[in-house]
């Protein structure tokens, strides 16, 4: 295969690793890369999600032992099934939603004002939540959840299907909001990311099999290895970041990111029409 598309495979690889759990949107970001570098074809439009398997990877690996256990457990341990019924609770309105309305999100709403806009009133909404007074945390950990809780951070990630939104952003400061600590917001952000995304890269890759074949294996390989090594840093490097710091940082990068994408609709240089 051409080294020159398996280096971009890889660029992209490094841009969906290190974004897909900050609070920045991946989708905005690979948009706007796959446009500077050349690759936004309608199979890199599979690739940018299917690679979102290897940051998931990274997300398991981290927190093997945690999920191990609760696998283990399921047959004997109260905890690890309300832990497993809680993911999959919190996981049941992106995936109901997501059929229903995705494709309608893809059509009308992948330009750049409204992937401008989302990036700053997504900061607005950051800073709004790390300024104000918060509510007591109720909920000091995952083990603590409830299934309520579950539902509520659930819904809360379907902001995330919109473009410029940013998943994790959505799940961690909503989750914030409705009354978990700041780790256990981040930690449950994490968990419900395995199965969203897996669903996502296994319906795209469904969708996309007539135009797959095995000549495109290294293209996702390289893409999927360098996601997995980029997000396992990303992932390694928030969950030290979020014990003392709050996300007003990226609340500030989402603002200056949101011109960028504006200024590149306004002059053209890139296609923010999906």
């Amino acid at each position: 295969m051409d080294p020159i598309l398996l280096a971009k495979a890889a660029v992209m690889g490094v841009v969906e690793g290190l974004t897909e759990f900050l609070p920045v949107s991946s989708t905005g970001h690979l948009i706007l890369t796959g446009s500077l570098i050349g690759f936004a074809d309608a199979k890199a439009k599979v690739f940018d999600i299917a690679i979102q398997s290897g940051a998931i990877l990274a997300v398991v690996i981290v927190y093997w032992q945690r999920l191990r256990a609760a696998v283990l457990g399921l047959g004997s341990d109260p905890a690890a099934r309300r832990f497993v019924l809680n993911i999959a609770i919190g996981f049941l309105p992106a995936a109901v939603l997501g059929v229903l309305v995705y494709k309608w999100i893809k059509h009308y709403l992948f330009n750049g004002p409204f992937v401008a806009a989302t990036f700053i009133i997504g900061a607005l909404v950051i800073l709004w939540a790390e300024r104000r007074s918060h509510p007591p945390v109720r909920v000091a950990s995952v083990d603590a959840m409830t299934p309520w809780d579950a539902l509520k951070v659930g819904c809360v990630q379907c902001l995330g299907m919109l473009p410029g939104t940013s998943r994790s952003g959505a799940t961690i400061i909503g989750g914030m909001l409705l009354g978990l600590s700041r780790q256990a917001a981040t930690d449950f952000s994490f968990f419900l990311a395995i199965p969203t995304l897996i669903g996502a890269s296994v319906y795209s890759l469904y969708k996309a099999r007539a135009t797959l074949s095995g000549a495109d294996l290294p293209l996702f390989g390289v893409g999927f290895l360098v996601s997995f090594v980029f997000a396992w840093i990303s992932v390694r490097w928030l969950l030290r970041y979020v014990a003392t710091h709050s996300f007003v940082p990226f609340a500030w990068y989402r603002i200056a990111f949101g011109l960028v994408v504006l200024a590149t609709w306004v002059t053209g240089t890139v296609h923010w029409v999906d």
